[in-house]
């Protein structure tokens, strides 16, 4: 059985009439910022990316990657590729894998809107959690290497790297909380009474304990390139979301797969993960723990899965926004749009799991 998604979300295509933009102006500036660049540009567009357009650039016998702002009216906070580029910039000398960065430009005069180029670096990315088309020593291979990644990435020294204004340190959730019931309720096409719900419950109910660390804010299996034919990652792609925030928020966030049954959100609650070499999500916490020292309280559990649960109902929500609004960049946004509901509902049973404790 193939990875159906990814065939519906990888490769490149042509531009999209609403995402071009003058090839030529671009070359000139390559020409100028870009080391090493030479030849006739030519330019398509990934099918994945909905929030920020990505393009794949060819010029020379070389490859190139580039990442803009979506063209029109933006919420104040989204689409920041300038933060994109710092992070994957900084993270160069790091044991997290990212792909070389060339140039930021943020005239938009150039193309319209700001955006960044770093290499295009050639490998897999797989959509479908259970991994059908490799053998279960590659998904053993695979699930230990996402975790060495987030580990890695969490284990970072922010402020050794120059990101020590990156983001805010302290007080994650709460912010994080405010943050996208806000965008939530910017994007909001219909009422969902458990996002309602969730927007009050929340932030009362704050686990204590704070750490701080650079935090990616959609680590999952698709947001990682994997090598040609090795089991293991060579780059972490998509930091728009990424900042200073609680590092088991963000692992949590990727521990969400465990959760959501298959099928929904490509999910693998309900699959016998033994039989097919994938790690138990027990395994999968006991793994990053040693990797990074720290002690996980598994009565806080639900309410790091709550919040994530309703954060990306949140994220999932804004593109069903730009739906309405006529500026989502891939044809699936309508599809992942209308996901926000039934994710915030899940979200809310994780509460009353909470609740039901006392």
């Amino acid at each position: 059985m193939a990875d159906k998604l990814a065939g519906t979300f990888t490769g490149t295509m042509a531009v999209q009439e609403k995402h071009q933009f003058d090839v030529a102006s671009l070359q000139a500036y390559m020409q100028e910022h870009v080391e090493g660049f030479s030849g006739e540009l030519e330019v398509s567009q990934f099918k994945g990316g909905q929030s920020n357009p990505t393009y794949k650039l060819s010029a020379g016998g070389k490859h190139y990657v580039l990442r803009r702002k979506p063209p029109g009216e933006l919420l104040a906070s989204a689409h920041a590729v300038d933060r994109e580029y710092r992070v994957i910039t900084a993270l160069a000398d790091t044991d997290v894998p990212v792909a070389k960065t060339y140039c930021l430009c943020e005239d938009d005069s150039v193309i319209g809107t700001a955006f960044y180029i770093m290499d295009c670096v050639e490998g897999r990315v797989l959509w479908d959690p259970e991994l059908p088309d490799l053998s279960p020593g590659e998904r053993t291979a695979i699930f230990e290497d996402m975790n060495r990644v987030i580990a890695a990435l969490h284990n970072v020294d922010y402020k050794a790297i120059g990101l020590e204004d990156y983001g805010k340190a302290g007080n994650y959730f709460a912010r994080q909380i405010s943050r996208w019931s806000k965008q939530y309720k910017a994007s909001e096409t219909e009422k969902i009474d458990a996002m309602d719900r969730l927007i009050e419950w929340l932030p009362e109910n704050i686990p204590p304990g704070d750490d701080t660390a650079i935090v990616h804010g959609d680590f999952r299996l698709d947001n990682v390139m994997l090598h040609p034919t090795e089991p293991r990652i060579i780059a972490v792609l998509d930091w728009e979301l990424s900042t200073l925030g609680h590092p088991l928020a963000d692992f949590a966030y990727h521990c969400m797969t465990w959760h959501i049954p298959k099928g929904a959100f490509r999910g693998l609650a309900g699959v016998d993960l033994k039989s097919i070499g994938i790690p138990t999500e027990e395994e999968h916490i006991q793994s990053y723990c040693s990797r990074t020292g720290k002690d996980i309280d598994p009565s806080h559990w639900d309410f790091y899965m709550a919040y994530n649960m309703f954060r990306l109902a949140g994220i999932l929500q804004g593109i069903m926004g730009r739906v309405k609004a006529g500026t989502a960049a891939s044809k699936q946004a309508e599809q992942m749009g209308s996901a926000a509901k039934p994710l915030a509902e899940m979200a809310w049973q994780q509460v009353e799991k909470i609740k039901a404790r006392g």
